[in-house]
C-alpha cells in the first residue's frame, strides 16, 4: 500500500538495542545539564533559573524524542509518567512527556498479520480484517473487522508481540534515565510510585483482566440507556488479542458537539461525571485514564432517541480498599459541607495526612475546598465567582476556570512540598476528577453535581 512507508515494518524489542539507544541519550543529556549548571555558576539568581528551565526543556525534548524512536512500553511508561507528573515532575517534563501521545506510528500490516496468524490461527478465515488500523497505541493498535458469517461489526485489540515481556527491563531503563540525567529526585515515594506504574502497565496488557472488566461495567449499566459499553467477543480473545462489538460514536472533542443545544450537553456532562461519582462512592474501582480517546458519544436526534456515552477502554482500572474509600468520602462530604474545620479533620487516617504537621492542614485545606465548590452547599454561593452557577444548582465550568485556579491556590499554599509525591491514590482521583472536569469544559456543559454527591449523605 502506499503509505506503508510510514510505518513501522518491525519492532526494536531487543533489550540490547533499547538500553544502547536510552543510555545513551541519557547521558548525552546528563552531560548537558552538567554543562548548563557550569555556565550558570556566576550567574545572578534570575538568570540561573532561567538557563536552569531552558537545559530542563531542552534534555526533556531530546530524551522524549529518543523515547518516541522506540514503541512498545518504554513509550506507555513515558504516558503513564505524563498523566500523573504534574504533582512531582519539574513542568518542562511533563510538556515533553505529554508529546509522545501524538508521536505513535502504526505497526505495518504484515507484522500485524502474523500476530494474528499465531494468535487466532484458522479463526482469522472466518473474519474480513480492515489492513488500516482504527487507532493506534504504545502497546497496541486496534483494527476493525467483520464476521463474514453474520456480519457482526467487531474490534480487534492486538497488542504488539514481545511488549508484555519487556516491561520490566523498560521500566529499569525508564528509572535509569531520570537517574542519570538527575532531572527527580530520588525518593522512597517515587519508588512507590514506579512499582505502582509497573503494576498498571502489567495490568494494561492483560487482556483477561480487561474483558472481565468490561463485562462488569456492561452489567452495572445494562439498565441505563444513557451508556454503551462494547460486549466481549469470546471466541476471537486470545491473552494478545481482545475482540469486542464496533461502537459508533463521534470524538468528545468534534465540532459537532459544540453545535448541540445546551440542554443536550448538560446531560451528556452529568452522565460522564455520574460514572466517575458511583465508582467512587458504590463500585470502589474506577477506571483511571481520563484520556478523550476512551470515549465516544452517540449522537441521537433530540427527539425520541437519546445522546448515549460509549465507553471504551477498561484496561487502566483501579480498585480501592474500603479504608481509602471512607478517606476519599469524608473529603468530599467536607468539601459538600464547604467547612474548613471538618475538611481539616478529614485528612486523618491516611499516611501521607497524618505525615503532614497540623499547622499546615488549613492551608491545603483552602486547596480541597477550591477544589470542590462546584458541589459545594449552596450556602457558599455567595463565595462564588459571579454567574457560574445559575439557579437550578447547575455550575458553568468552561466560565469557572477551576482548574488553573486550583493549580494556583495549591502553588501559593505553604502545603505545596508535602506534594512532591502525593499517595498514588490521590493521583489517581484527582486525575480522574480533572479528566471529568476537562470533559465537562471542552463541551461547555453546566451540570449539577450537588444532587449527586447529595445522594450519598
Amino acid at each position: 500500500m502506499s503509505d506503508q512507508n510510514d510505518k513501522l515494518k518491525q519492532l526494536k524489542t531487543s533489550s540490547m538495542d533499547r538500553r544502547l539507544s536510552i543510555a545513551k541519550a541519557s547521558l548525552l543529556a546528563g552531560t548537558r545539564w552538567a554543562a548548563s549548571n557550569a555556565t550558570s555558576i556566576f550567574s545572578s539568581e534570575e538568570e540561573k533559573e532561567r538557563k536552569r528551565k531552558k537545559a530542563m526543556k531542552e534534555q526533556a525534548d531530546y530524551l522524549v524524542a529518543e523515547i518516541g524512536k522506540l514503541k512498545g512500553s518504554i513509550v506507555k511508561i513515558g504516558q503513564m509518567m505524563a498523566l500523573y507528573g504534574e504533582h512531582f515532575l519539574p513542568e518542562e517534563i511533563t510538556q515533553a512527556l505529554n508529546t509522545l501521545n501524538n508521536q505513535t506510528i502504526a505497526l505495518a500490516w504484515p507484522a500485524i498479520k502474523e500476530q494474528l496468524h499465531v494468535q487466532l490461527g484458522s479463526k482469522l478465515d472466518e473474519l474480513t480484517i480492515d489492513r488500516e488500523p482504527l487507532g493506534t497505541a504504545s502497546l497496541a493498535q486496534v483494527h476493525r473487522a467483520v464476521r463474514k458469517s453474520d456480519g457482526l461489526e467487531i474490534v480487534l485489540k492486538i497488542q504488539y508481540p514481545g511488549v508484555a515481556d519487556a516491561i520490566d527491563s523498560d521500566m529499569n531503563l525508564f528509572r535509569n534515565m531520570l537517574k542519570l540525567t538527575r532531572m527527580v529526585p530520588q525518593t522512597r515515594e517515587f519508588d512507590q510510585w514506579f512499582d505502582e506504574v509497573r503494576e498498571m502497565m502489567h495490568r494494561e496488557v492483560n487482556y483477561k483482566i480487561e474483558s472481565e472488566t468490561t463485562r462488569r461495567f456492561a452489567s452495572r449499566l445494562k439498565d441505563d440507556p444513557r451508556y454503551i459499553v462494547p460486549q466481549i467477543i469470546d471466541e476471537y480473545c486470545t491473552d494478545q488479542v481482545l475482540c469486542m462489538t464496533f461502537e459508533r460514536g463521534v470524538p468528545i472533542n468534534s465540532p459537532v458537539m459544540l453545535s448541540l443545544p445546551q440542554e443536550r450537553r448538560n446531560a451528556l456532562g452529568e452522565a460522564s461525571l455520574e460514572i466517575a461519582v458511583r465508582e467512587l462512592f458504590e463500585w470502589g474501582e474506577m477506571q483511571t485514564d481520563p484520556n478523550f480517546g476512551n470515549y465516544l458519544v452517540r449522537l441521537g436526534n433530540g427527539l425520541d432517541v437519546q445522546d448515549k456515552i460509549v465507553l471504551l477502554d477498561f484496561g487502566a482500572i483501579r480498585q480501592f480498599d474500603q479504608h481509602l474509600l471512607k478517606v476519599a468520602h469524608n473529603l468530599i462530604f467536607a468539601g459538600f459541607n464547604h467547612n474548613a474545620d471538618e475538611m481539616v479533620n478529614a485528612m486523618t487516617g491516611y499516611s501521607f495526612f497524618d505525615s503532614i504537621p497540623q499547622s499546615i492542614k488549613p492551608d491545603m485545606a483552602k486547596v480541597f475546598l477550591l477544589a470542590t465548590e462546584a458541589f459545594s452547599t449552596p450556602l457558599n454561593n455567595a463565595d462564588l465567582p459571579a454567574g457560574v452557577m445559575d439557579e437550578q444548582n447547575r455550575y458553568d465550568w468552561k466560565k469557572s476556570q477551576l482548574h488553573s485556579r486550583v493549580m494556583q491556590q495549591a502553588s501559593k499554599s505553604m502545603a505545596s512540598r508535602y506534594f512532591s509525591v502525593p499517595p498514588k491514590e490521590f493521583m489517581f482521583i484527582s486525575r480522574k476528577f480533572i479528566g471529568a472536569y476537562t470533559f465537562m469544559t471542552v463541551i461547555e456543559a453546566k451540570t449539577n453535581v450537588r444532587k449527586m454527591i447529595q445522594k450519598y449523605k
